[in-house]
C-alpha cells in the first residue's frame, strides 16, 4: 500500500532510519498515521504484582522475588536457570540464549520484577524468557499505569521497539493534532469519540478497561475506527462506479427480435425468479449508463438463461456481447450452450480460449474485429491487447470472484475506442453474504435467483469416515448398476497440482481394481484441454459411469444422470467449493447424494463445516458459515488480490454497521474533498478500486 500523499514519513519520527524504516514498510507502516493505526492485538496486566504460590500454567503475569540461585544446566540444550522467590512461593526463570554478565547480574539476594508465562517445567512452574528488571534498594517496583498493549511485529521488530515508536506517534498527534474527517453531527448521532481519543485509549488503555470487549473488538473506540475504514472502502466503491458510469453506454431497446424466438424454443419455462432477474437486467440495458448488476443464483438456478437474454438484447441493437469464464471447462460449457441455443437463430458465436492457438484463433480474432462474431465466448484471453471487438455493447462475468476488481472495471476499454463503456453483468453461483455483498460489491446492483427449476430433488449428504470406504465403494457400484452415474472427487493433498492429480491416478486405478466391471475415466488439472473435454463429453453421453476427477469439475458440468457423488477428505475444503461440488449431482428428477468421506480425526471447525453441509442445501445459509469460519478473503478468493485487506474492520463481527454506512455514503456524496481524504487515510493513493 503507498502512502497517503498527506502522510508524515515515519522516518521523521527520532531513531527511525532506512533499516527500520524498510522493517515498518513490512507491516504496511509508511507514515506517522500508519503507526497510530496499527492496533494491539491483545494486553497485558502490568499494573499489579501477582502472588508466585497463585500462579497456574498458562497464566500471564508481573512477579517480585529474590533470587536464590543461577546455575547453567548443561541439557540437550543449554540454559540458565535462575531460581526466584517471594513469600507465597517459588518459580523458576529459564533463558535459552544469555551471557555471561547476565548470569553475573543474578546474584543471591537480588530483586527482581519479571512478566511472562507462567509454564510447567521439571522443577515446578518456570518463565522461559521473561521480560526482567533488576530493583534497586528496597523501595517499591514502579509499576504501570495502563495495561501494556501487544502489537502485531515482523522479524526484527521487537515489542518494546514498537511501543517506544508508538508512544512517539502518540507525542505528534498531541503535538501537530490529527484531523477527524468524520462530521461532528455524525459522531454525536452514533455516540462515537473522536478519533485522537480512540487511539489514545486504544494504545494506553486505563487499568479499568473491559478486556473482554477489547479482545472481541467491540470497544467504543475500535467501533469508531472500523466504522471509518468501512466507510472509506465504501466510497472508494462508490468512486470506482462513478468513474466508469461518467464514460456513458449504449442504450440498448429490448426489441425481443431475438429474445422471443429464443424462449419460444427453450423445452422449459423460466422459474419465476429468472424472469423477475431478467426483466432487472432488461431495464438496465435501456438505460444511457453502464449496468453494473451482481446476478447470484444458486448452483443449477438457471442464470446462464439470464446472461443469453442480455447478450441477446445486445445483438438486437447490432452490438456484440462477450461472456466470460474462469476455466475453460466452464467456459467451454458456456460455448456449447450459447452455440446451441443461438446458431439457430442465425446468431454466430466465437469461442477464444489459451488453447485456441494458431490460424484458428487469427480467424476468431478477425470475426470478433470485423462485428462477425455477435457473441464472443472465451477465458480471460478476452482480456489480452490484441483482442479488438467492433462494438461491444454487453460483457457477461461469470464466477466473477476468481478474477480482481480491477480486471473486471479494466473491460470498458474494450467498449468502442475506449470512449463507450460496455453494460456489465456479473454472475456468481456462490452465495455471497448479504454483509460482503454491501461491502465488497459496493459497486454493484444485485439480482438474487432464488428460485430452482422444478423437478430439482435437493440433494442427500452423507458423512462417513473413509474407514468405511468399502462400502461407500459398494455403493457407487449399485448405483451404476441402477443405471446411474457416479463422481468422485479426490481434493487437493499438498500446495501441488503435481501430487493432486498423482492421488487422482492412484484412486482412479485403486477404484478400477475394485469394480472392474465399470466404465472408469479420469479428469484432472495437468490433462490436455482436448483430453480433459473428451472425457467429460464421454461421462455427458453416458459412455463412463464413474468420473473420478480433481475439483476441477467444480463448476460448469451438467450431467443430469449423475445422481452420486463422494467427495474425498471434504475437511480440506472450503464450504463455497463444498457446496459448488456437491451442485454437480441432483441436477435430474431422479434422488441424488453427496458422501463426504472424511479423514479422522477431524478437528472442531472441520466437524462445524461438514455438519452444515449435512443440515442444509441453501447456498446462502453455507456462504454466511463460510465467512464466520473462514473471513471473507478466503469467501470471496479475493487474498490473491489483495483487496478487502482490512486493517481494523472485521465484516461478521462489524456486520451491522453496513446499513449505516450505506447511507452515511449518500449523505457524503456533495463533500468529494471529504471523501477522498477518508479514502487516502485508509486506502493511501494506491486504491485499487478508484484505479479504473
Amino acid at each position: 500500500m503507498t502512502p497517503p500523499d498527506n502522510g508524515v514519513s515515519v522516518t521523521t519520527l527520532k531513531g527511525v532510519g532506512t533499516a527500520l524504516s524498510l522493517k515498518l514498510e513490512r507491516l504496511g507502516i509508511h507514515t506517522v498515521q500508519d503507526l497510530l493505526l496499527h492496533l494491539p492485538l491483545r494486553y497485558q496486566d502490568r499494573t499489579r504484582v501477582v502472588p508466585v504460590g497463585s500462579l497456574r500454567s498458562g497464566d500471564e503475569a508481573l512477579i517480585e522475588g529474590t533470587v536464590r540461585a543461577a546455575d547453567i544446566a548443561q541439557g540437550r540444550r543449554r540454559s540458565l536457570m535462575c531460581r526466584i522467590q517471594d513469600g507465597s512461593g517459588s518459580l523458576t526463570l529459564r533463558f535459552f540464549h544469555f551471557r555471561a554478565a547476565q548470569k553475573n547480574s543474578f546474584q543471591p539476594s537480588t530483586r527482581l520484577l519479571c512478566f511472562g508465562e507462567a509454564r510447567p517445567g521439571p522443577g515446578g512452574l518456570e518463565m522461559v524468557h521473561p521480560e526482567y528488571k533488576l530493583l534497586k534498594g528496597d523501595g517499591p517496583a514502579v509499576m504501570s499505569e495502563q495495561l501494556t498493549p501487544v502489537y502485531p511485529l515482523t522479524e526484527g521488530l521487537t515489542q518494546g521497539r514498537i511501543r517506544s515508536l508508538i508512544t512517539l506517534a502518540l507525542e505528534w498527534m498531541r503535538d501537530q493534532g490529527l484531523k477527524d474527517l468524520l462530521p461532528d453531527t455524525l459522531l454525536q448521532q452514533w455516540k462515537l469519540p473522536s478519533l485522537p481519543d480512540s487511539l489514545e485509549y486504544l494504545h494506553n488503555p486505563p487499568v479499568d478497561a473491559d478486556q473482554s470487549l477489547l479482545l472481541d473488538g467491540k470497544h467504543p473506540a475500535q467501533r469508531r475506527l472500523a466504522m471509518e475504514e468501512l466507510l472509506a472502502h465504501h466510497l472508494s466503491l462508490q468512486k470506482a462506479r462513478e468513474r466508469v458510469q461518467q464514460q456513458g453506454a449504449p442504450a440498448l431497446k429490448a426489441t425481443g427480435a431475438f429474445s422471443r424466438p429464443f424462449l419460444a424454443g427453450l423445452p422449459f419455462e423460466l422459474t419465476g425468479a429468472q424472469l423477475r432477474v431478467a426483466r432487472e437486467v432488461a431495464r438496465d440495458l435501456q438505460q444511457p449508463l453502464p449496468m453494473l448488476r451482481l446476478v447470484q443464483g444458486d448452483v443449477g438456478s438457471g442464470k446462464t438463461v439470464v446472461a443469453a437474454l442480455a447478450a441477446l438484447q445486445a445483438v438486437e441493437n447490432g452490438l456484440q456481447a462477450a461472456v466470460m469464464a474462469p476455466t475453460e471447462i466452464l467456459a467451454e460449457q458456456h460455448h456449447i450452450n450459447f452455440s446451441h441455443w443461438l446458431e439457430p437463430l442465425g446468431i454466430r458465436v466465437a469461442w477464444l480460449a489459451g488453447k485456441v492457438k494458431g490460424k484458428a484463433r487469427e480467424a476468431q480474432l478477425e470475426a470478433i474485429r470485423s462485428g462477425e462474431a455477435q457473441i464472443v465466448v472465451g477465458t480471460h484471453a478476452l482480456f489480452q491487447e490484441e483482442v479488438r471487438f467492433a462494438d461491444l455493447g454487453v460483457v457477461v462475468i461469470d464466477e466473477q470472484h476468481r478474477f480482481g476488481v480491477h480486471q473486471r472495471l479494466s473491460l470498458k476499454e474494450k467498449g468502442r475506442n475506449g470512449e463507450r463503456s460496455p453494460h456489465q453483468l456479473i454472475m456468481t453461483a456462490t452465495p455471497i453474504p448479504r454483509t460482503l455483498t454491501m461491502s465488497a460489491y459496493a459497486d454493484l446492483d444485485c439480482s438474487i435467483i432464488d428460485e430452482l427449476p422444478p423437478g430439482r430433488t435437493p440433494v442427500q449428504t452423507v458423512v462417513v469416515a473413509d474407514s468405511r470406504r468399502d462400502q461407500v465403494v459398494e455403493r457407487v457400484r449399485q448405483a451404476c448398476d441402477e443405471g446411474r452415474q457416479a463422481y468422485w472427487v479426490c481434493t487437493l493433498i499438498e500446495e501441488s497440482e503435481a501430487l493432486q492429480c498423482e492421488a487422482a491416478e492412484v484412486t482412479a486405478e485403486r477404484l478400477k481394481e475394485a469394480l472392474p466391471q465399470l466404465r472408469i475415466g479420469l479428469v484432472h488439472g495437468r490433462m490436455k484441454p482436448a483430453e480433459k473435454a473428451d472425457i467429460m463429453a464421454r461421462f455427458k453421453a453416458a459412455e463412463l459411469d464413474l468420473l473420478v476427477a480433481t475439483t476441477v469439475i467444480e463448476v460448469g458440468v451438467d450431467v443430469p444422470n449423475a445422481s452420486l457423488m463422494i467427495i474425498e477428505n471434504p475437511e480440506r475444503l472450503g464450504l463455497a467449493q463444498l457446496h459448488q461440488l456437491r451442485g454437480r449431482v441432483g441436477r435430474g428428477s431422479v434422488e441424488s447424494y453427496c458422501v463426504l468421506m472424511y479423514h479422522a480425526p477431524l478437528s472442531k471447525q472441520g466437524r462445524e463445516r461438514l455438519g452444515v453441509m449435512r443440515e442444509t442445501t441453501d447456498g446462502f445459509r453455507i456462504a454466511e458459515k463460510d465467512l464466520e469460519l473462514r473471513g471473507p478473503g478466503e469467501v470471496l478468493g479475493t487474498r490473491q488480490t489483495g483487496m478487502m485487506q482490512f486493517r481494523i474492520a472485521d465484516l461478521q463481527r462489524d456486520a451491522d454497521l453496513l446499513p449505516r454506512i450505506h447511507q452515511v455514503a449518500l449523505e457524503l456524496k456533495t463533500e468529494p474533498a471529504l471523501n477522498d481524504a477518508l479514502i487516502r487515510r485508509w486506502l493511501g493513493t494506491g486504491d485499487m478500486y478508484a484505479q479504473v
